[in-house]
């Protein structure tokens, strides 16, 4: 089996990493800076007990790649880049091989499945940090991170085994889901404050921003009869799988939108996370004025180049009060 792994940030890059370390055969496509560092001289991962750099295939596009039977594609970029990731994962050759969506949000399996027949969902909790080309940090222990993955939109199936097993092999926790998007709407619901720690920083007091964000979304699934796991409420064992811990020398940068807006990649994925209980407000008659307001101050930083830290709670507070 040989697993190619589109999108070497932070998830990706460590999955990637990992799963070549571990043996599997595996090949990434990269773009920019994080190509170019990987093509010269690795991929370098560090987490607890590990601090290596990995040889890794990797190339530019999805072009470049002979598709074959017993090819997995693991899509790892931000769901803003998924549309045309999958066109041109079509244009070249990618048809009936199973495809996994290891992104935050609800929103990538549905636009894979126009394109491809074989869609599974994957749920990740993985805290790593890309931000410097060529290396990724993975800061969870015991494992490197625990995946929950399962046939969208529901069931599992051999491939769901398969890439359990391959994670399993490469440090990190696998598990199948029947009812993944479930586990997915549960990490939304989480994901939800992305957009806070990338607005003010890591350790900013966050006030009743969370509150309000995440009483907008229960009352939006509620309406539109959607299914979810309460992921606070994991059993024990599976939680204490990939507990968040320091890295001698690191610094956590905080969540992958702030990430985005620390390397200065002109987008961020709060149209995908709260953007969908925006969309799904919309839809079923139900307020969200505190996610669309943080629809806009992730616009705002994107197009003012702002950083995380350079606005307060106040300014988030009051963006709240300006929603009609």
């Amino acid at each position: 089996m040989r697993i190619i792994v589109y999108g070497l940030g932070a998830i990706g890059g460590c999955v990637a990493g990992l799963l070549a370390r571990s043996g599997t055969d595996v090949v990434g496509i990269a773009r920019g800076a994080m190509l170019e560092a990987v093509k010269a001289d690795g991929l370098w991962l560090k987490g607890h007990e590990l601090d290596e750099s990995v040889p890794l295939t990797v190339v530019g596009n999805p072009s470049e790649i002979d598709f074959r039977d017993g090819d997995m594609i693991l899509m790892c970029m931000k769901a803003q880049h998924m549309a045309g990731a999958l066109e041109d994962l079509r244009a070249a050759g990618a048809g009936d091989q199973p495809l996994f969506c290891l992104q935050n949000g609800v929103v990538n399996e549905d636009m894979a499945l126009r394109l491809f027949p074989k869609v599974h969902g994957v749920m990740v909790w993985m805290p790593a940090t890309y931000l410097e080309p060529g290396r990724v940090l993975s800061f969870a222990s015991p494992k490197f991170g625990v995946f929950e993955t399962g046939l969208f939109p529901g069931g599992a199936d051999h491939d769901d085994e398969d890439f359990v097993r391959a994670i399993d092999a490469a440090g990190m926790a696998g598990f199948t889901h029947p009812n993944v998007m479930a586990a997915k709407y549960g990490k939304l619901l989480m994901n939800l404050e992305n957009i806070l720690n990338a607005a003010m920083g890591p350790n900013a007091e966050k006030g009743p921003l969370p509150d309000l964000m995440r009483t907008e979304a229960l009352a939006v699934l509620d309406s539109a009869g959607i299914v979810w796991e309460d992921r606070a409420k994991l059993v024990p064992e599976r939680r204490d799988l990939a507990r968040i811990s320091d890295l001698p020398g690191e610094a956590r940068s905080g969540s992958s939108s702030a990430q985005s807006l620390l390397r200065g990649t002109g987008s961020i994925e709060t149209d995908y996370l709260n953007g969908e209980i925006t969309r799904l407000g919309r839809l079923y008659g139900v307020p969200t004025p505190a996610n669309a307001a943080m629809q806009r101050i992730g616009a705002r930083m994107v197009r003012d180049a702002l950083r995380p830290g350079d606005l307060t709670l106040s300014d988030l507070v009051a963006e709240v009060g300006t929603t009609d």
